[in-house]
């Protein structure tokens, strides 16, 4: 029974196929397509807007330099965002529950931060490793320490996101379960249970957003040192 639980995190197949590529391609034909209209639907406005305030609050404090990465952390905040939203739908699968896929979109994004520090500015990015008005013998340590940090980066964006939700997942089937199974038993109890499932799933629709918005945003400090 125990095992059950985690069955809802294998990669579905059909046929022997793999269906996470389906599963990654088809939110977007949720998304509404432009129009060559003067005005657009409320759809498509409420979708700029968010867009727009997103870009400002989120570019504000990066240079100019910084906001040819608009569009890539943009897309990929509305990406994200869908994906934990359908995931949350029954019989469905969350591709963003598997660490290699968040780890397969951290590193290339975060490498290539690294790598445009570099290039734009190698002292300023070399200098992050080694704190201002640190004590000569702590050199060599905190070199290390800073190295280490560096490269923890990435593997702590693919974890944040895959524990915050695959731990949200459980718990709601876990008292989905549990209220299914006292249900028979001890019916006000079930629906006390019930409650919290109602209020937990509400509770998941936040944590689904704020995840996703914390994985861009981590991204774009990471930019803001770099650029």
């Amino acid at each position: 029974m125990n095992l059950s639980f985690f069955d809802q995190f294998m990669s579905p197949t059909y046929l022997g196929i793999p269906l996470i590529a389906l599963a990654l391609l088809l939110p977007w034909l949720l998304f509404p397509t432009p129009s060559t209209r003067w005005l657009n639907n409320r759809l498509l406005t409420l979708q700029n807007w968010f867009v727009g305030q997103f870009t400002s609050q989120l570019f504000s404090p990066i240079n100019v330099g910084g906001h040819k990465w608009a569009l890539v952390l943009a897309s990929l905040m509305i990406f994200l965002i869908s994906l934990n939203m359908l995931g949350l739908l029954p019989y469905t699968f969350t591709p963003t529950t598997q660490l290699s896929m968040n780890m397969g979109l951290a590193v290339p994004l975060w490498l290539a931060t690294v790598l445009l520090g570099m290039r734009n500015q190698p002292t300023a990015a070399l200098g992050h490793l080694l704190p201002e008005g640190a004590p000569v013998p702590l050199i060599p340590v905190l070199i290390i320490i800073e190295t280490i940090s560096l490269f923890i980066r990435p593997l702590a964006l693919g974890v944040r996101l895959t524990a915050n939700l695959t731990a949200g997942h459980l718990l709601m089937q876990l008292i989905a379960t549990a209220a299914f199974v006292l249900l028979p038993l001890m019916p006000a109890v079930a629906i006390l249970t019930t409650i919290i499932l109602f209020l937990l799933t509400i509770l998941e629709v936040a944590v689904a957003m704020i995840q996703a918005y914390v994985f861009v945003l981590l991204m774009s400090l990471y930019l803001q040192e770099n650029v």
